[in-house]
């Protein structure tokens, strides 16, 4: 495959009740988008064509089809996943329902992925409530990806933008558990995996990786909290002594981002969810995109909810959701272009002694 690829784009509903599909609509509307790949979206003609006069939008030409092979190259395509069911629409307001509707684009547009039908995934916001049933059991659709079609990989969320990437060690875990969810090792798997994904899914040959303090303060030495001494410093030493990843820390999260200290980085890396989301969405709340890094397919989301209080009004913003389909694109073809490069990689001449190397004469023959 080259870079040149028209990339087919798999976008999924979300919560019918919500202003996922809005957003989806006012990106697919500008004909220039078009130029750049072939957007598939997963589900239900009926609840786009209500959610398209609800806001008020001039009809535009969309392929309808129940089988993503018979797409469209030149217009927007909507995959069929309803069926014949009707789909009752209550802007704003969470259902079971919308949760189910929600649940179907998604599993339908996962099964393509993982054929190989569509490139990419990007899904709009679900209410991670209302989604929950026997198929689907989740803290959010992250874990859902990650079980469903990880093929054994860890999933890393990452949040990004051109400039800020802000990586979690924990994603949707109560408060309560986070202390015992903070390991050494944990953090030490999540910089690996976070270093990798800087050079693989963003083209940064050598990341530097900032670490954020469990505890305020970064603990005050002991004061405050014994992580960081205990668990968080000999994680960070470990993947820099034996991983040679530059990455540095642990900071105290209010000072590091009151300061732009994050400026100087390539990546962060929170302890836990709103250590890292919060002042993420204060910086970049319109241009913000969720990244599921460490799987075996490109994932990507816009940073923000279900919007039910705007809903149906026609006022969300869409650019998170541009961004997050221009951000899809682009990991994709930064994954091609590193995957090629890296496949036959040039013999090593030389053996490791510990601090010293051997070089070796390739010009003298063996001894027979």
């Amino acid at each position: 495959m080259t870079n040149n690829k028209r990339i087919r784009v798999g976008i999924t509903q979300g919560d019918t009740n919500g202003i996922g599909l809005e957003v989806v609509l006012k990106v697919l509307a500008v004909p220039e988008f078009l130029d750049i790949c072939t957007p598939i979206i997963y589900g239900s003609s009926k609840v786009l064509t209500y959610h398209r006069k609800a806001i008020d939008m001039p009809s535009f030409l969309v392929n309808r089809t129940n089988d993503v092979e018979r797409i469209k190259e030149n217009i927007p395509n909507i995959v069929e996943v309803m069926g014949d069911e009707e789909v009752k629409i209550e802007m704003g307001a969470p259902s079971k329902q919308a949760g189910q509707a929600a649940f179907k684009a998604l599993e339908a547009a996962v099964a393509d992925l993982k054929q190989g039908r569509i490139d990419v995934l990007v899904t709009a916001p679900i209410n991670k409530d209302n989604i929950q049933s026997e198929e689907f059991h989740f803290p959010g659709q992250t874990e859902y990806l990650q079980a469903s079609a990880g093929n054994g990989d860890k999933a890393l969320m990452i949040l990004c933008t051109e400039s800020l990437r802000v990586a979690l060690v924990t994603t949707h875990l109560p408060l309560a558990k986070l202390s015992e969810a903070i390991t050494t090792e944990g953090i030490q798997a999540r910089l690996r995996e976070f270093n990798t994904s800087l050079k693989r899914d963003f083209g940064i040959e050598r990341p530097r990786i900032a670490v954020l303090s469990l505890n305020p303060h970064a603990g005050e030495n002991g004061l405050l909290g014994n992580e960081e001494q205990d668990i968080i410093r000999p994680a960070i030493d470990n993947a820099y002594d034996n991983d040679r990843i530059i990455c540095f820390g642990p900071y105290a999260a209010d000072g590091f981002f009151g300061s732009q200290q994050y400026r100087h980085f390539d990546g962060v890396l929170a302890m836990y969810h709103d250590q890292g989301l919060a002042p993420f969405k204060a910086l970049a709340m319109d241009r913000g995109v969720n990244f599921t890094a460490g799987l075996p397919f490109v994932r990507t989301s816009p940073d923000h909810g279900t919007g039910y209080d705007i809903a149906g009004k026609g006022v969300a913003r869409e650019d998170s959701m541009r961004q997050a389909i221009y951000t899809a694109i682009d990991i994709w073809r930064n994954r091609q272009q590193y995957d090629q490069n890296h496949a036959n990689p040039l013999r090593k001449q030389y053996h490791d002694k510990g601090k010293d190397n051997v070089v070796l004469d390739l010009t003298k023959e063996e001894d027979s």
